[in-house]
């Protein structure tokens, strides 16, 4: 639309300071006597949808009756995405993508280079000892669920004009994305039609893909995605997800992109990278990364 020829995009989530709160006509203009003012979580309430009634990880319970995935199933897939980022860490695979930050401690200062969440020292056993969360007998835990934690990102997209003007190293060329809608209640399978719709505006198929991410909202719902595509599971989700990594709600779309971008520079002879998210409130998003 020629409204921008570089823009700054990005997010960042603090969910560990997430606020308790008042409603606000309790507390602009009192409560009974005896009453008292209720504090309420508001990353509870912004965890659930307020058109289907249910958090977010109903709706992967949702998914996981719909596609018959088991409580095995998720902890093992939550075992894989622990060990994998590990051995991605080992091998420095995220590097690229990695802004180390500074921070005051009681004897100076400490440079964060390493996220925090991942624990890569899991086991199956630990994970299968934990109780359901949302759903008696159901499959979603806090173990095979992303992580509630705190981290920021930023991509930066620009023309081809301004990539020449510029003088920029691209990583990647943003070949195409699509954003779909789906039942706010299986909010979690967003991502299957939306790398559907983003895979045909490229004008590719899905076995032209040589890296996919699907955001690991929850093992379940992941699991059920993979399902529904029937993606390659040697070219999805390699280097763990937000089960091991933590899933700060506006800052993982502009991590997995950057990572999936980065990558070109690893794997010399990948073309198409994918990267996709499901959105609480029934929506999909999915991006096809180009090599440049």
């Amino acid at each position: 639309l020629g409204d921008a020829s570089i823009t700054l995009c990005g997010g960042s989530e603090s969910m560990s300071r997430a606020p308790l709160q008042v409603d606000g006509k309790d507390g602009r203009w009192g409560v009974n006597l005896g009453t008292g003012l209720h504090l309420r979580d508001s990353l509870w309430d912004g965890l659930t949808d307020a058109h289907a009634n249910i958090p977010m990880g109903m709706t992967a319970e949702n998914l996981a009756q719909q596609y018959n995935i088991t409580r095995q199933e998720c902890d093992e897939y939550a075992i894989r995405s622990q060990q994998t980022w590990a051995e991605a860490k080992k091998n420095g695979v995220f590097d690229l993508e990695m802004a180390p930050v500074e921070v005051k401690v009681k004897k100076g200062t400490k440079v964060v280079d390493t996220d925090e969440h991942p624990r890569p020292e899991s086991t199956l056993e630990q994970l299968s000892k934990l109780k359901p969360v949302f759903q008696k007998d159901g499959v979603v835990t806090a173990a095979n669920a992303s992580g509630i934690c705190d981290g920021a990102g930023s991509i930066l997209l620009a023309s081809e004009q301004a990539v020449l003007e510029h003088g920029l190293t691209p990583l990647a060329r943003l070949a195409s994305y699509q954003v779909t809608g789906c039942d706010p209640s299986i909010m979690g399978i967003g991502p299957v039609s939306a790398i559907q719709g983003a895979l045909q505006r490229a004008g590719i198929q899905l076995s032209q893909v040589d890296r996919m991410e699907i955001n690991e909202a929850f093992a379940a719902q992941f699991l059920s995605c993979a399902k529904a595509l029937d993606l390659d599971m040697d070219k999805t989700n390699l280097h763990g997800g937000a089960i091991a990594l933590g899933h700060p709600l506006g800052a993982s779309g502009s991590r997995i992109v950057a990572h999936l971008a980065n990558e070109f520079a690893l794997q010399p002879n990948n073309k198409y990278h994918v990267g996709s998210a499901c959105i609480g409130g029934g929506q999909g998003i999915a991006v096809v990364l180009e090599r440049v």
